[in-house]
């Protein structure tokens, strides 16, 4: 299972998973040819389901897939609501990941030339 760039999303009083890549399993012969990367439902209480609907449409969070785990014969998911980047964040991060990179060329340039 590949959780980047997943995410979950309220539609029609029922929640999806979108961005999941689960792989089919090996040793099923025939059986189980479906697209590993679909859209999956994931079963909620209603009263669960009207919250997070609420609180992603009112505070402008979004649904993230944390991760997932078996348990009793089922898939569990476990999901957290999450606040965007802002702009000014996003443009820091890049910053960093830049001079991590720099760092890191260099440090194999000085290894290279020993």
């Amino acid at each position: 299972m590949q959780l980047r760039d997943s995410f979950a999303r309220v539609t029609d009083g029922e929640v999806w998973l979108h961005g999941v890549h689960i792989s089919p399993y090996s040793h099923a012969a025939g059986f189980g040819a479906v697209d590993p990367d679909r859209n999956r439902k994931l079963l909620l209480h209603r009263r669960e389901i009207e919250e997070l609907a609420a609180r992603t449409a009112q505070e402008g969070l979004t649904l993230i897939p944390l991760s997932i785990y078996f348990s009793d014969g089922r898939a569990k998911v476990e999901l957290a609501l999450a606040r965007g980047r802002r702009t000014y964040d996003k443009r820091h991060a890049i910053a960093e990941r830049d001079a991590q990179r720099e760092v890191d060329r260099a440090r194999r340039g000085a290894e290279r030339d020993r």
